[in-house]
């Protein structure tokens, strides 16, 4: 499913997927609820130099974030609790 052009105000640079099983989980210990992260997001706000690699739920709902001083590391420094599917990247189109 692909995410919305911007997430929490970011625009999408890269994305990825993972269809019925997540990336993995994330556990919220005050809702004592777990999230499942189904996408993977690679953002850059406006006027920032920082890209932000943003964990989502099956609506593309920001669970976790972080950020990076580039995209290859956004991609390539993906935590171990998000690798239960092999994340396939796509490529936002330059002109959305």
């Amino acid at each position: 499913m692909e995410p919305p052009v911007y997430i929490d105000g970011a625009k999408v640079i890269k994305w990825a997927w993972s269809e019925l099983q997540p990336f993995g989980i994330v556990s919220n210990e005050e809702e004592s609820e777990n999230q499942e992260i189904h996408g993977l997001a690679i953002c850059q706000y406006e006027n920032s130099k920082k890209i932000y690699r943003f964990s989502c739920n099956k609506n593309w709902e920001t669970i976790q974030d972080g950020a990076y001083r580039n995209i290859e590391d956004a991609v390539r420094l993906l935590p171990d609790q998000y690798k239960n599917v092999q994340a396939n990247w796509h490529s936002r189109k330059s002109s959305e």
